[in-house]
């Protein structure tokens, strides 16, 4: 979904909670004012030794070019919250602050040090699940390949029996070739 303004375009990414839409409306509307185009007659002052012809080409593509940084910051503003995952925090948070509200045995006091507490808690919960499925993970691995050598070690080696199946076969046929010849062994 996009929106316009003031010729700028507002990209928004899936549906967003009170907190982090409040940051990208607070973000954008910085933005806007520290990369705002300047008015025609401010740009011809600021320039007075070209042609009206060369003023209105060089203010439109200063135009084009502040609205495409516009557009490139607040991309990468974008893809740095996605990145570091703001709005999940942020989400978090309102979540928190959504459900002390119903609570009415929750005093209207909260206590910021408490929901860091609560989200860092949160977040090594997380992490401590994600770390015991990645040893679950690894330990099944190395049973694998435990199991792999084992059956390796467990079945012969193919190319010894292929020899000695091989001097068998010679050694039967140079003895009935012997034999054939009517010299006995005594």
């Amino acid at each position: 979904m996009s929106l316009c303004y003031c010729g700028f375009k507002i990209r928004r990414i899936g549906a967003m909670g009170t907190r982090q839409r409040d940051l990208n409306k607070s973000f954008n509307l910085a933005i806007r004012s520290l990369l705002a185009p300047c008015s025609f007659q401010e740009f011809c002052e600021a320039l007075p030794s070209f042609t009206a012809a060369e003023h209105e080409r060089l203010h439109r593509l200063f135009t084009q070019v502040m609205s495409s940084l516009h557009e490139n910051v607040e991309d990468e503003f974008q893809h740095i919250c996605l990145e570091t995952q703001v709005g999940t925090a942020m989400d978090t948070v309102e979540q928190l602050v959504e459900e002390q509200s119903l609570d009415p045995l929750f005093s209207n006091k909260t206590n910021v040090m408490d929901v860091a507490h609560d989200l860092s808690r949160t977040t090594k919960k997380e992490i401590q699940y994600l770390t015991e499925m990645l040893e679950k993970a690894e330990a099944q691995n190395h049973l694998k390949r435990d199991r792999i050598e084992l059956l390796k070690k467990g079945r012969p080696d193919m190319s010894d029996m292929a020899n000695a199946v091989e001097k068998l076969r010679s050694g039967i046929s140079s003895y009935g070739m012997y034999n054939s010849n009517g010299v006995h062994d005594s």
